[in-house]
Protein backbone atom coordinates (compact mmCIF):
# COMPACT_ATOMS: atom_id res chain seq x y z
CA UNK A 1 0.00 0.00 0.00
CA UNK A 2 1.31 3.41 -0.92
CA UNK A 3 1.17 6.52 0.59
CA UNK A 4 -1.54 7.90 -1.84
CA UNK A 5 -3.80 4.62 -0.68
CA UNK A 6 -4.16 5.44 2.95
CA UNK A 7 -7.24 5.75 4.19
CA UNK A 8 -8.98 7.31 6.60
CA UNK A 9 -7.67 5.93 10.87
CA UNK A 10 -9.37 5.69 14.03
CA UNK A 11 -6.66 5.80 16.91
CA UNK A 12 -8.35 5.05 20.64
CA UNK A 13 -6.53 6.13 23.84
CA UNK A 14 -4.85 8.80 21.67
CA UNK A 15 -4.04 11.30 24.56
CA UNK A 16 -0.66 9.61 25.30
CA UNK A 17 1.82 6.64 25.25
CA UNK A 18 1.45 4.38 22.42
CA UNK A 19 -2.21 6.22 21.22
CA UNK A 20 -0.53 9.50 20.87
CA UNK A 21 2.93 8.13 19.48
CA UNK A 22 0.53 5.72 16.99
CA UNK A 23 -1.57 9.20 16.25
CA UNK A 24 1.55 10.98 15.16
CA UNK A 25 3.13 7.81 13.39
CA UNK A 26 0.23 6.93 11.04
CA UNK A 27 -0.43 10.88 9.94
CA UNK A 28 3.30 11.06 9.24
CA UNK A 29 2.63 7.76 6.97
CA UNK A 30 -0.43 9.22 5.01
CA UNK A 31 -3.60 8.38 6.73
CA UNK A 32 -6.09 11.11 7.80
CA UNK A 33 -6.33 9.90 11.75
CA UNK A 34 -9.05 10.41 13.77
CA UNK A 35 -7.78 10.32 17.44
CA UNK A 36 -9.93 9.56 20.36
CA UNK A 37 -9.60 9.85 24.58
CA UNK A 38 -11.05 11.37 27.39
CA UNK A 39 -8.16 13.76 28.25
CA UNK A 40 -9.87 16.87 25.84
CA UNK A 41 -6.79 19.06 26.57
CA UNK A 42 -3.91 16.45 25.76
CA UNK A 43 -5.80 15.30 22.60
CA UNK A 44 -5.99 18.72 21.15
CA UNK A 45 -2.59 19.26 21.42
CA UNK A 46 -2.00 15.71 19.55
CA UNK A 47 -4.47 16.59 16.97
CA UNK A 48 -2.82 19.87 16.30
CA UNK A 49 0.65 18.17 16.35
CA UNK A 50 -0.27 15.15 14.34
CA UNK A 51 -3.17 17.05 12.34
CA UNK A 52 -5.47 14.84 13.71
CA UNK A 53 -9.44 15.12 14.05
CA UNK A 54 -9.56 14.93 18.20
CA UNK A 55 -13.21 13.62 19.56
CA UNK A 56 -13.12 13.68 23.15
CA UNK A 57 -14.70 10.52 23.62
CA UNK A 58 -14.67 7.64 26.65
CA UNK A 59 -13.82 4.37 24.57
CA UNK A 60 -16.48 2.81 26.84
CA UNK A 61 -19.07 5.26 25.58
CA UNK A 62 -20.76 2.92 23.34
CA UNK A 63 -23.56 4.95 21.49
CA UNK A 64 -20.77 7.55 21.30
CA UNK A 65 -18.08 5.03 19.66
CA UNK A 66 -20.82 3.54 17.53
CA UNK A 67 -22.52 6.81 15.72
CA UNK A 68 -18.65 7.98 15.51
CA UNK A 69 -17.52 4.95 13.74
CA UNK A 70 -20.72 4.48 11.40
CA UNK A 71 -20.25 8.25 10.18
CA UNK A 72 -16.65 8.41 9.23
CA UNK A 73 -16.33 4.39 7.90
CA UNK A 74 -13.14 3.96 9.26
CA UNK A 75 -9.96 2.09 6.88
CA UNK A 76 -8.48 1.39 9.50
CA UNK A 77 -9.22 1.23 13.94
CA UNK A 78 -6.11 0.64 16.51
CA UNK A 79 -8.08 -0.45 19.47
CA UNK A 80 -5.54 1.44 21.90
CA UNK A 81 -7.31 2.56 24.79
CA UNK A 82 -6.54 0.29 28.01
CA UNK A 83 -5.52 0.84 31.42
CA UNK A 84 -3.72 -1.72 34.21
CA UNK A 85 -5.37 -2.49 37.55
CA UNK A 86 -4.43 -5.33 40.65
CA UNK A 87 -1.03 -5.29 39.12
CA UNK A 88 0.31 -5.94 42.92
CA UNK A 89 -2.53 -8.92 43.12
CA UNK A 90 -6.34 -9.46 42.51
CA UNK A 91 -6.77 -10.78 46.35
CA UNK A 92 -9.12 -7.69 47.88
CA UNK A 93 -9.51 -5.70 44.71
CA UNK A 94 -12.74 -3.82 44.60
CA UNK A 95 -15.15 -5.52 42.57
CA UNK A 96 -16.29 -2.46 41.08
CA UNK A 97 -12.15 -1.91 39.97
CA UNK A 98 -12.89 -4.83 38.28
CA UNK A 99 -16.12 -4.11 36.42
CA UNK A 100 -14.29 -0.82 35.61
CA UNK A 101 -10.93 -2.41 33.96
CA UNK A 102 -12.97 -5.00 32.18
CA UNK A 103 -15.45 -2.56 30.29
CA UNK A 104 -12.60 -0.78 29.42
CA UNK A 105 -9.54 -3.36 28.13
CA UNK A 106 -12.49 -5.54 26.71
CA UNK A 107 -16.02 -4.72 26.23
CA UNK A 108 -15.17 -1.34 24.68
CA UNK A 109 -12.69 -3.29 22.55
CA UNK A 110 -15.27 -5.68 21.09
CA UNK A 111 -18.49 -2.75 21.03
CA UNK A 112 -15.58 -1.20 18.87
CA UNK A 113 -15.07 -4.05 16.54
CA UNK A 114 -18.39 -4.87 16.43
CA UNK A 115 -19.14 -1.51 15.48
CA UNK A 116 -16.80 -1.30 12.24
CA UNK A 117 -17.23 -4.77 11.10
CA UNK A 118 -20.19 -4.37 9.32
CA UNK A 119 -18.48 -1.16 6.95
CA UNK A 120 -15.45 -2.47 6.61
CA UNK A 121 -17.04 -6.11 5.52
CA UNK A 122 -19.70 -4.23 2.96
CA UNK A 123 -16.43 -2.22 1.60
CA UNK A 124 -14.39 -5.49 0.97
CA UNK A 125 -11.69 -3.90 3.23
CA UNK A 126 -10.29 -2.89 6.14
CA UNK A 127 -7.95 -3.43 9.00
CA UNK A 128 -8.44 -3.23 12.79
CA UNK A 129 -5.74 -3.52 14.91
CA UNK A 130 -5.12 -3.98 18.87
CA UNK A 131 -3.20 -3.30 21.35
CA UNK A 132 -2.78 -6.07 23.24
CA UNK A 133 0.33 -7.14 25.83
CA UNK A 134 2.86 -10.34 26.27
CA UNK A 135 0.59 -10.53 29.38
CA UNK A 136 -1.85 -12.20 26.96
CA UNK A 137 0.66 -14.64 25.89
CA UNK A 138 2.46 -15.32 29.18
CA UNK A 139 2.09 -15.53 33.00
CA UNK A 140 2.81 -11.94 34.02
CA UNK A 141 1.83 -12.33 37.88
CA UNK A 142 -1.02 -9.85 36.82
CA UNK A 143 -3.89 -11.60 36.98
CA UNK A 144 -6.91 -9.23 36.10
CA UNK A 145 -4.96 -7.50 33.59
CA UNK A 146 -3.59 -10.57 31.99
CA UNK A 147 -7.42 -11.89 31.88
CA UNK A 148 -8.14 -8.84 29.67
CA UNK A 149 -5.35 -8.90 27.16
CA UNK A 150 -6.14 -12.66 26.70
CA UNK A 151 -9.30 -11.82 26.27
CA UNK A 152 -8.46 -9.45 22.97
CA UNK A 153 -6.25 -12.42 21.89
CA UNK A 154 -8.83 -14.66 21.78
CA UNK A 155 -11.14 -12.07 20.10
CA UNK A 156 -8.47 -11.10 17.16
CA UNK A 157 -7.94 -15.09 16.88
CA UNK A 158 -11.55 -15.74 16.39
CA UNK A 159 -12.26 -12.36 14.14
CA UNK A 160 -9.26 -13.94 11.62
CA UNK A 161 -11.56 -17.03 11.31
CA UNK A 162 -15.05 -14.72 11.74
CA UNK A 163 -14.06 -12.27 9.08
CA UNK A 164 -12.19 -14.96 6.26
CA UNK A 165 -12.95 -13.75 2.86
CA UNK A 166 -14.29 -10.32 3.57
CA UNK A 167 -11.05 -8.55 3.37
CA UNK A 168 -11.20 -7.40 6.36
CA UNK A 169 -7.40 -7.85 8.47
CA UNK A 170 -6.63 -8.32 12.18
CA UNK A 171 -3.55 -7.69 13.93
CA UNK A 172 -2.78 -7.79 17.42
CA UNK A 173 0.20 -6.12 18.56
CA UNK A 174 1.49 -7.30 21.90
CA UNK A 175 4.14 -5.22 23.45
CA UNK A 176 6.61 -6.13 26.63
CA UNK A 177 7.53 -3.56 28.70
CA UNK A 178 7.31 0.34 27.28
CA UNK A 179 8.06 3.55 29.06
CA UNK A 180 4.64 5.14 29.28
CA UNK A 181 1.99 6.01 32.18
CA UNK A 182 1.21 2.37 32.87
CA UNK A 183 2.27 1.85 36.15
CA UNK A 184 1.51 5.15 37.55
CA UNK A 185 -1.72 4.83 36.69
CA UNK A 186 -1.92 1.01 37.86
CA UNK A 187 -0.47 1.43 40.86
CA UNK A 188 -1.49 4.50 43.05
CA UNK A 189 0.71 3.86 46.01
CA UNK A 190 4.18 5.10 44.88
CA UNK A 191 6.03 2.60 47.65
CA UNK A 192 4.58 0.00 45.53
CA UNK A 193 4.80 1.01 42.52
CA UNK A 194 8.48 1.33 42.22
CA UNK A 195 9.86 -2.02 42.75
CA UNK A 196 7.72 -2.88 40.03
CA UNK A 197 8.18 0.13 37.47
CA UNK A 198 11.91 0.74 37.74
CA UNK A 199 13.27 -2.32 35.85
CA UNK A 200 17.14 -1.03 34.88
CA UNK A 201 16.86 -2.00 31.48
CA UNK A 202 16.55 0.43 28.39
CA UNK A 203 12.62 -0.35 27.98
CA UNK A 204 10.58 -0.07 24.47
CA UNK A 205 9.40 3.86 23.81
CA UNK A 206 6.08 3.83 22.69
CA UNK A 207 7.14 5.36 19.18
CA UNK A 208 8.74 1.45 18.97
CA UNK A 209 5.50 -0.09 20.00
CA UNK A 210 3.96 3.00 16.95
CA UNK A 211 6.14 1.93 14.13
CA UNK A 212 4.90 -1.48 14.57
CA UNK A 213 1.66 -0.71 14.39
CA UNK A 214 2.45 1.89 11.35
CA UNK A 215 4.62 -1.53 9.24
CA UNK A 216 1.77 -3.89 9.93
CA UNK A 217 -1.00 -1.67 8.81
CA UNK A 218 1.68 -0.35 5.81
CA UNK A 219 1.60 -3.93 4.23
CA UNK A 220 -0.11 -4.51 0.87
CA UNK A 221 -4.16 -5.63 1.09
CA UNK A 222 -3.33 -9.63 0.54
CA UNK A 223 -0.71 -9.72 3.61
CA UNK A 224 -2.06 -9.73 7.50
CA UNK A 225 0.46 -9.63 10.00
CA UNK A 226 -1.97 -11.93 12.52
CA UNK A 227 -0.09 -11.24 15.61
CA UNK A 228 3.06 -9.21 16.43
CA UNK A 229 5.21 -9.61 19.72
CA UNK A 230 8.01 -7.19 20.83
CA UNK A 231 9.58 -6.76 24.27
CA UNK A 232 12.80 -4.82 24.95
CA UNK A 233 16.01 -6.86 24.42
CA UNK A 234 16.83 -6.41 28.23
CA UNK A 235 13.52 -8.85 28.67
CA UNK A 236 12.44 -12.26 28.38
CA UNK A 237 9.76 -14.59 29.18
CA UNK A 238 9.33 -17.96 30.54
CA UNK A 239 11.00 -19.47 32.99
CA UNK A 240 9.64 -21.16 36.75
CA UNK A 241 9.16 -19.74 40.09
CA UNK A 242 9.21 -22.12 43.33
CA UNK A 243 7.48 -20.99 46.91
CA UNK A 244 9.89 -19.37 49.13
CA UNK A 245 12.99 -18.86 46.65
Amino acid sequence: MTKAERGKALVTGASSGIGAATALALAADGWRVHATARRAERLAALAAEAGAVAHAIDATDEPAMRALVEAEGFDLIVANAGRGAAITGLSGFPPEEIASMIALNVTATIQLVAAALPGMAARGRGHVITVGSVSGLYPTGTALYGASKHAIRGLVRNLRLEGLGTGVRFTDIQPGRVSTEFYDVAIPDAAARAPIKETGIEELSPGDVAEAIRWAASLPPHVNISALELAPTGQAYGGARFAGR
